[in-house]
């Protein structure tokens, strides 16, 4: 018989299996009737012929066995069987079953919400058709290369830079010169947006598009109509498209929100549809943009650094190009031809220099966007994996400490089953089937705390002044994924116990001094789980100590600034209705406004929030001092108002603050900071030097400094304080990405939020008051990666103890108990109690330095890994290695004092009567 029709007859067999004993009764009672007659009509009386029929047939029960077996289907009554005795055996034992459940619901349970946010961050695809043809642009050039302007993401590689950003003009080239792909579309989230909907601010994401990005997708608007051409084109009408969260959370799903106009940064759109349920955009898979306008609208509703439209400026680099692949094309060759018509485009739009490289061109997998939070949280989510695995291989270590236990105990059971015949494969299967329905049933609990456990996650890795990430899918994969480590977690913790029962010898077994011999096996089998758990236990504590040694060196770290009683929030302004000049006089106003308020001390502003991941970096060129060739010349910049070193409490080192003397029509001066002193003028007074750096649309401009500061770290605390200028914002060639306010105030947050909103509407009710938070609590964001893995790991790292104390102390009451009879000789013949005690404790000891040692060995080369995640101390940092291995010691030989106490207090008479 075929496979297919076998398996298929099989399930039928098993999913109708009374109706077939029925059909199996009826064949054999015809058989046999059949036979009856055909005796009683060649004259044999009846019941001489029931009584051959019985004789010849046999029993009918060995007749359905034997059809059954052909069927394939005495495996499944097996199963069956072991399945139901599996029920009884757990029922039996409540308190056993609930630890064990318990136990693998938090291991399997963590497994799978790790893998759920991994899956998130790293498999799942774009939510559009066919998401593996499409194709992600992106470029890659020496150092010293011909693009110097890039707004948006970018990285270092092999001592160049690449990016997936293009300028428009590029993009309009190479649309042109593609014959290989699809036609290319264009996407560029621009970040905040202010919106204005009935006469009520607030801020979005919003997103440029190109008119074919919808089609190119295959994306149809879940109501309404999507951008298309005919919309990104000068002067069309303008018209947005809004995601399906944010129709639900401003419009509570209304089909009245077509048609309706709001203002997205001062210019008036329409909303003409509303995208389908789960799309995200091209830009990521974890959420989605609120808002979706053309390209052709870029000019009025995104910042464009004052140099004109992005549309036809060739020198900023700002928006992502992908495509989708066709039937039987070469990709080299596509990419190729894209790579000539790229250098072709540079030249014809940038005129670069002789000496400056040009872009090469690569297509990459586009099927996930750009997937920066991929990239970004791939270390760390590896690094969760491995520590909830270790859990569950804790989790397993202890299940099967206490199975051994448990199938020592049914030894006898286990011995009258193989006398009676059952198979050594048999009583395997059978204790392996207990395993199994842990392991599923943990599994499912598992499910369930996997389920809220991904709800939890997006606000445990964003600030909490931020929008979370959507929750991870729960869809086949996650399924599978729990299916297939719930089937390998009871296979883990069974597999020992099921061989030990295989293991048991039938004649001793059966003896009443049976368990001797199976108890030291037990005995030796035990020690090696514990040994093992103790190993896993010292590298989680080790790993906890770390982590939490590492956020501790973080905290500690000086940031340069005053970071008590500062209140931050940030504000970019819509240039159409802030042209160049009239932002500055609504900074000044709104600085004197809330200057006003009662608790105030002062006010800064700055164009760069420190410690916030943000940065701005611009070329430094001293007079008088030539560049190397090749080399470029750059230091990071930070335009501010003259109250903010005031108000951030950095202290001026020589010369002088930014004042009212400092105005957009006098001689431009800056404020320097030790770092870049010690690099461009060491031991020298940089006070009256001058530099040159870039300002609008790369025109060099004459700086004079006039002061000397005190460093500060700049983005991150992991990184010294780097060179820095600053600038004052009258003075500054662009500000139109925003500034943020620092204010230095004796209010909580709470209390002045109420009045920084109602300062900001006297200004203008159109500017939203968002993401306001204290300097702290800035800084908290800024560590939260590391504080989540010291929460974490530190979870683990109880958990773990707990663990080792437990599986310690059951394995030395388990020996203890065992050697009852020779502890009682011992006394008896003259040893004391504290000769016992010791003797007892020494056993632990050396099973806790085994375990110990074994467990920092592998700890100090699984920290090796991942050392960039360190800060302040070496892989193999003498203090956690200390307190790891302490920890675990200490533990131990608490966990086997209480069997070594019980041990030394037995009395020599009973102990020799005991079995």
């Amino acid at each position: 018989m075929k496979l297919i029709p076998r398996a298929r007859s099989w399930f039928r067999s098993v999913s109708h299996d009374a109706q077939l004993q029925r059909d199996m009764d009826d064949e054999l009672r015809f058989h046999v009737e059949s036979y009856i007659e055909d005796l009683v009509k060649s004259g044999v009386s009846r019941q001489e012929a029931t009584r051959r029929a019985r004789i010849e047939f046999g029993s009918a029960d060995a007749h359905k066995e034997a059809m059954r077996v052909s069927l394939g289907l005495r495996l499944w009554d097996e199963l069956r069987s072991d399945v139901r005795y599996a029920v009884r055996m757990l029922k039996k034992s409540p308190s056993f079953t609930a630890i064990a459940l318990l136990s693998l619901t938090l291991g399997i349970g963590a497994n799978t919400t790790i893998f759920t946010l991994a899956k998130h961050l790293m498999i799942d695809r774009l939510n559009v058709p066919h998401p593996e043809q499409l194709r992600l642009m992106n470029w890659i050039s020496p150092k010293h290369g011909a693009v110097h302007s890039i707004w948006g993401e970018w990285d270092k590689e092999n001592g160049g830079n690449t990016s997936t950003s293009f300028s428009y003009p590029v993009y309009e080239y190479l649309r042109a010169h593609n014959h290989q792909l699809s036609d290319l579309f264009g996407f560029k989230n621009i970040g905040r947006a202010n919106v204005t909907i009935d006469q009520a601010a607030e801020v979005v994401q919003a997103d440029l598009v190109s008119g074919n990005f919808y089609s190119e997708l295959g994306i149809a608007p879940q109501i309404g109509r999507v951008i298309d051409d005919a919309d990104d084109k000068p002067g069309a009408t303008p018209v947005a498209v809004i995601s399906d969260g944010y129709w639900a959370r401003r419009f509570g799903r209304s089909p009245a929100v077509l048609g309706k106009t709001i203002t997205l940064n001062l210019t008036p759109v329409t909303i003409v549809g509303v995208n389908p349920k789960g799309f995200t955009g091209a830009r990521q898979v974890q959420s989605s943009s609120d808002i979706y306008v053309p390209f052709s609208l870029q000019p009025q509703v995104a910042p464009n650094f004052r140099f004109g439209s992005l549309l036809t400026n060739t020198r900023e680099w700002w928006m992502q190009i992908m495509a989708r692949t066709k039937p039987g094309v070469n990709e080299e060759a596509a990419r190729a031809e894209l790579d000539i018509a790229l250098k072709d485009a540079v030249r014809a739009t940038m005129n670069p220099k002789k000496d400056e490289a040009l872009p090469t061109l690569r297509v990459g997998d586009g099927s996930r966007g750009l997937n920066e939070a991929g990239r970004n949280f791939a270390s760390p989510v590896y690094v969760l994996m491995a520590l909830v695995g270790f859990v569950l291989l804790l989790a397993c270590a202890n299940l099967a400490n206490l199975l051994l236990a448990r199938t020592s105990a049914r030894q006898r059971e286990m011995s009258v089953r193989l006398a009676m015949g059952a198979s050594r494969r048999r009583v395997l299967r059978q204790v392996l089937t207990e395993s199994m329905m842990l392991s599923l049933l943990g599994g499912l609990g598992g499910l369930l705390l996997g389920y809220f456990g991904r709800l939890a996650i997006p606000h445990l890795v964003t600030n909490a002044w931020e929008e979370p990430m959507s929750a991870a899918p729960y869809d086949w994969k996650v399924f599978a994924f729990n299916l297939g480590l719930s089937l390998l977690t009871g296979i883990l913790f069974g597999i020992a116990p099921a061989w030990q029962a295989t293991r048991a010898e039938v004649n001793t077994s059966l003896k009443d001094s049976a368990q001797s011999t199976t108890r030291r096996r037990r005995g030796y089998g035990g020690k090696a789980v514990v040994g093992f758990q103790i190993a896993l236990s010292t590298v989680l504590v080790l790993g906890s100590g770390i982590f939490l040694r590492t956020l501790v060196n973080l905290t500690s770290v000086d940031p340069g600034f005053e970071t008590k009683n500062l209140v931050l929030f940030e504000m970019r302004l819509p240039q159409a209705r802030y042209p160049v000049g009239k932002d500055l006089v609504l900074y000044r106003d709104l600085e004197q406004r809330l200057a006003a308020i009662p608790g105030v001390d002062s006010v800064g502003l700055s164009s760069v929030t420190l410690l916030a991941h943000s940065m701005s970096n611009d070329d430094f060129v001293p007079t008088g001092q030539k560049p190397e060739p090749g080399k470029e010349t750059a230091a990071d910049d930070n335009a501010v108002n003259d109250d903010f070193f005031k108000t951030m409490r950095i202290p001026i080192l020589a010369g002088r603050a930014f004042n009212a003397s400092d105005t957009e029509t006098s001689q431009k001066v800056a404020i320097v900071n030790q770092a870049l002193v010690k690099q461009f003028w060491p031991n020298e007074n940089p006070i009256g030097k001058t530099f040159e750096t870039s300002g609008s649309n790369d025109k060099k401009e004459l700086f004079t400094i006039v002061g000397l500061c005190a460093d500060t770290h700049y983005d991150d605390l992991r990184k010294e304080p780097p060179p820095t200028f600053f600038l004052s914002y009258r003075q500054a060639s662009d500000i139109s990405w925003g500034m943020t306010f620092e204010i230095k105030t004796r209010q909580s947050r709470a209390a002045i939020t109420p009045m920084l909103r109602e300062a900001l509407r006297s200004v203008d009710r159109d500017l939203p008051l968002t993401d306001v938070r204290t300097q702290d609590e800035q800084i908290d964001g800024l560590l939260q990666q590391e504080r989540l893995f010291a929460t974490i790991t530190g979870a683990f790292g109880v958990l773990a103890l707990v663990l080792a104390c437990i599986g310690i102390y059951g394995i030395m009451s388990y020996n203890v108990a065992r050697r009852t009879n020779e502890i009682g000789i011992r006394l008896a013949l003259g040893a004391k109690t504290q000769q016992v005690l010791a003797m007892v404790l020494r056993e632990a000891s050396w099973l806790a330095i085994v375990g110990v040692v074994v467990g920092l060995g592998a700890g100090l080369a699984l920290v090796r890994l991942i050392r960039t995640m360190l800060y302040g101390m070496k892989p193999w940092d003498p203090v956690s290695i200390a307190i790891a291995a302490g920890l675990l010691l200490g533990v131990s030989l608490i966990a086997g004092y209480v069997p070594a106490r019980r041990a030394s207090k037995v009395e020599p008479m009973v102990a020799l009567r005991h079995e």
